[in-house]
């Protein structure tokens, strides 16, 4: 699967459209009721979006849910929060304020692009099991017959309008959420990598900010990284290992019973597992592409959906995560930046860091309090496994995806589209946390994964409320500062 579907294809200019409109009643939900927050949702919704993309209408359920034939149990299900990857971002949390007496002094954001088309290798093999299901004399399963007048008119690669939404979402909430850290001479600093989507995403989320800002704070993209060379927002590790075998295993395992179940019902289609797969793939594009949920999304239940994201939980694992020896390398230079920023000193990394621009204060510069990034999954899933997030306390096992019934390591809850990391520092003075009081005035760093705050447990006296020390930060990334203990010179061996 991973050697078809790398996260790495260029894509087309796409710029805010009226998609997402659920994921702005959400964030309407969970910031601030101000006059002037509904006034932002309003422009984002109708003045910008509208005019832009006129042919779109808002969506309507979010998550999208699924209560088919299919199904034993007829309860609706949450199917958007099990397409791994390809789920619509969505908050794991609700955003917690810090504790009381704390102040966010810095922000720092790395973030996935928004929703996109399916890259080439996996759109031909949906089109091809599409026709394969369009080629047979009947169907058995009156479930299936909108697969005769289905159209396969997906593009490739780049975002979809509902994509560009959730980066202007994105930048709008970060304004409300941090707008005490800005001044006139202090925006935002925002970088991208340089593939096409990256850059349109990171784009969005400044029009988001801006416009949310009442055009008072106007940040822009500074600095796009070349993915070709040293690039900290992109994964690069030429000897890395492949995902292949445990996912195919998994694929073979949960999506065969499902093939057998489909070609029963459409006698000649000869679907092979594989297949299945990208067609619950299609589903999940689809419904993003249109802005509403597809029709194919219904020919799957609750335990399909639920292998099908399993999948995804052993690609990511498995490609750059804890499961791939040489897959937290990657994000070595991330960090060793993340590390530069919060204590204001230079970068010190060996790894894949630009030290040309790392050394100027025009492209690196020490001295923002918001810092947004913009990168892909594959490589977030490496910050994460390099800072030491998600740990599993087995790895996961290619044949069952109800072995650890603990497991944190879930794809969509990690990094799904428009998916972030936010690195907060702050100063707490008599502050009191769940567990104790912080009265010295030291700075503290707390990390969010899609608004849930991490434990930390790697850290020497967090606090319940997921509050480190900095310099216990610090001393917790070893793995970073040690330039990946020897792992980036195997990367060229």
């Amino acid at each position: 699967m991973s050697s078809m579907d790398k996260d790495k294809q260029p894509s087309l200019t796409m710029g805010p459209s009226s998609r997402g409109g659920s994921e702005l009643k959400k964030l309407k939900a969970n910031s601030s009721r101000s006059l002037g927050w509904t006034i932002v949702l309003l422009i984002l919704t109708t003045t910008l979006a509208i005019y832009l993309f006129p042919e779109h209408s808002p969506l309507q359920l979010t998550p999208w849910t699924i209560s088919s034939s299919h199904q034993q149990n007829k309860h609706p299900f949450a199917y958007s929060h099990y397409w791994g990857a390809y789920s619509p971002y969505y908050a794991v949390e609700e955003y917690r304020s810090p504790p009381e007496g704390c102040q966010v002094t810095q922000v720092n954001i790395i973030q996935r692009h928004g929703s996109r088309y399916p890259t080439v290798g996996p759109a031909l093999i949906m089109a091809y099991a599409v026709t394969k299901l369009q080629n047979v004399e009947v169907y058995l399963d009156s479930g299936l017959e909108f697969i005769r007048d289905f159209t396969f008119d997906l593009e490739t690669d780049e975002l979809v309008p509902f994509g560009a939404t959730e980066s202007s979402v994105a930048g709008a909430e970060a304004f409300y959420r941090y707008r005490h850290l800005l001044s006139r001479d202090n925006i935002p600093f925002v970088r991208a990598s340089s593939s096409s989507r990256v850059v349109n995403s990171a784009r969005n989320w400044t029009e988001g900010f801006s416009i949310a800002s009442g055009f008072q704070y106007n940040p822009i993209l500074d600095l796009v990284l070349d993915a070709k060379r040293n690039d900290s927002l992109h994964n690069y590790c030429p000897a890395i290992g492949s995902p292949d075998s445990q996912t195919s295993t998994w694929i073979n395992i949960y999506a065969k019973p499902i093939a057998d179940r489909l070609n029963e019902a459409a006698p000649g289609a000869n679907l092979t597992s594989i297949e299945v797969y990208y067609l619950m793939a299609l589903c999940a594009f689809h419904s993003v592409a249109k802005a509403t949920a597809s029709d194919w999304c219904g020919v799957f239940d609750e335990e399909a959906w639920k292998g099908f994201e399993y999948a995804m939980d052993l690609d990511k694992y498995y490609g750059t995560g804890y499961g791939q020896t040489l897959g937290p390398v990657e994000g070595v230079g991330y960090i060793n930046e993340l590390l530069a920023r919060l204590t204001s000193t230079p970068v010190n990394d060996t790894t894949q860091t630009n030290t040309t621009l790392n050394a100027s204060p025009a492209t690196f510069p020490l001295n923002r309090t918001i810092y947004a990034d913009f990168s892909h999954d594959n490589q977030l899933i490496a910050i994460f496994s390099a800072m030491g997030l998600f740990r599993q306390k087995t790895p996961l096992d290619p044949e069952r995806y109800d072995a650890d019934p603990s497991r944190t390591w879930i794809t969509s809850q990690l990094t799904p589209f428009g998916g972030r990391m936010v690195v907060e520092r702050m100063l707490c003075a008599s502050a009191k946390t769940q567990t104790q009081t912080l009265t010295d005035g030291t700075q503290y760093v707390r990390v969010l994964v899609n608004n849930a705050v991490q434990p930390l447990e790697f850290c020497t006296g967090v606090t319940a409320d997921g509050l480190c020390a900095l310099d216990k930060f610090v001393e917790s990334q070893g793995y970073a500062t040690g330039g990946g203990g020897g792992d980036w010179e195997k990367c060229f061996e």
